[in-house]
């Protein structure tokens, strides 16, 4: 093995996270012992998230170890030699190593040798006695494995290649904060028109502002230039006035605070397909995102069909077994959704008499549809208003998933609070929602907005803050 190189050995849960981590090393070394591959057989049946990435991690292995012998794989395999998607620059990786021989350490009486994880600990000391000139490193998701190699000697960290950002701190806000003299400083060289009932700025500035498109800019003081970015050429910008929803009413609903306003510029907006809303408990997101769905459906008939759906992860213990069809299966967790649908439709008020509900029920039953995740691949959504609640749930590749159902004239809107993600194996760095919001910022048909200020009651912003 080159000393210049580190050797990464990788556990079972990583491969299993992602199928894909063997190239994600660039040009170090990467060692799977014995164990990972039977733990690896032992995942690969059934139709979860686990089983799928451990079969794609079984076929990726196949091709490397194609045409192979004993010699060669004990040479090590050189990870250049795959030439599936999702890798870039091949010829820098390293190559991959096999546990080709049984590993004899000492480890403190308490590790039972009949563990995986002891033998994987093994694997990874022989390894570091073997080469004591390299950096030998145990890569896994497990913080007890990690504790037990930090006992045993053995370097350990965690996989930070699944890590969207170091901190959700750094996330995109969707808004940027204007000098109080911005319009002063650039009126006199500012093109103004007017396009189909909205007012357009073209400015040039000295330097490129880093902004994104579709990104709000709100001035510092509340009487100042606010706008939205529509074009970016370089130092050139094109401008575009925004639309005050705080004394326009969308489906009865007007905007009580400028990160709301900003939202439903981007929902009313028919140019922007994906919207991301981010935000603490009781900053609107929900009810907002409903009343742009029902306004485009009902009235403006712009879209078929309202379309909501959510993770279905529980936030203490599973109730078990919901009978019913798709649609009464899924009613129990689609609860937020209801309650603003209620409000918005105002069946939440008394003076309805049983004919006005059944009537505003049939309408709900013809134009809004509940959905389940777990039959969405394979489908194609055209026209459709789709809802998809409580995001943060969601991994990147559950992301991609959904997003790819979107077919012509379909728009989408993810809505999550990454303070509340109950899937035990995400965080808010690794989540498909902050994924999906970097990743997305840079698209002209995107948009996004962390909402801050809780609209829903005092006691509710008080516990967001305090609790």
């Amino acid at each position: 093995m080159d000393n210049t190189k580190r050797i990464f050995v990788l556990d079972t849960n990583v491969l299993i996270h992602d199928p894909m981590a063997l190239f994600n090393f660039d040009e170090h070394d990467v060692y799977l012992p014995m164990t990972v591959l039977e733990e690896l057989d032992n995942h690969k049946k059934g139709m979860s998230e686990v089983a799928r990435n451990a079969r794609e991690a079984n076929r990726i292995l196949d091709q490397l170890i194609s045409g192979e012998n004993f010699d060669s794989i004990q040479q090590g395999i050189p990870l250049s030699k795959y030439a599936g998607p999702g890798t870039q620059d091949t010829d820098r990786l390293g190559k991959l190593f096999f546990e080709t021989e049984p590993q004899e350490m000492e480890l403190p009486p308490g590790l039972s040798s009949a563990k995986a994880d002891t033998r994987i600990l093994e694997a990874g000391l022989a390894l570091k006695e073997r080469h004591p000139d390299q950096d030998v490193t145990l890569v896994t998701k497990d913080i007890n494995m990690r504790i037990k190699a930090a006992a045993v000697g053995l370097h350990s960290e965690d996989y930070y290649n699944d890590r969207v950002l170091e901190d959700t701190d750094l996330l995109y806000t969707g808004w940027t904060r204007l000098p109080e003299d911005f319009y002063s400083q650039h009126a006199q060289d500012m093109e103004s028109w007017q396009e189909d009932g909205h007012t357009y700025y073209r400015l040039k500035l000295e330097e490129e502002p880093g902004w994104f498109p579709n990104e709000f800019l709100i001035s510092e003081n509340d009487a100042g230039f606010s706008a939205i970015v529509r074009e970016i050429n370089g130092t050139e910008v094109v401008l575009e006035y925004p639309d005050d929803y705080q004394s326009k009413a969308v489906w009865g609903i007007h905007a009580l605070n400028p990160e709301q306003n900003m939202a439903l510029n981007h929902l009313m907006n028919p140019d922007i397909d994906f919207v991301t809303l981010v935000g603490q408990a009781g900053t609107g997101k929900t009810l907002l995102t409903l009343a742009a769905a029902l306004e485009q459906t009902l009235e403006e008939n712009r879209f078929r069909e309202i379309i909501m759906t959510r993770a279905t992860i529980p936030i203490a213990e599973d109730i078990g077994f919901l009978p019913g069809t798709e649609e009464e299966k899924m009613t129990p967790w689609m609860g937020a959704l209801l309650d603003n649908m209620e409000v918005l439709l105002g069946m939440d008020k008394g003076g309805h008499n049983q004919w006005q509900r059944q009537a505003t029920q049939d309408l709900l039953n013809d134009r809004v549809k509940i959905k389940s995740m777990n039959f969405m691949r394979g489908r194609t959504f055209v026209n459709k208003f789709i809802i998809i609640d409580e995001a943060q749930n969601l991994t990147p590749k559950q992301m991609k998933t959904m997003i790819t159902r979107a077919g012509p004239g379909t728009k989408m809107v993810c809505l999550g609070n990454l303070a509340q993600i109950d899937t035990p194996y995400l965080t808010e760095t690794t989540s498909g929602l902050t994924y999906v919001v970097d990743r997305s910022k840079r698209w002209d048909h995107s948009a996004h907005v962390t909402l801050q200020k809780g609209e829903r009651s005092r006691l509710a912003e008080w516990a967001a803050e305090h609790l």
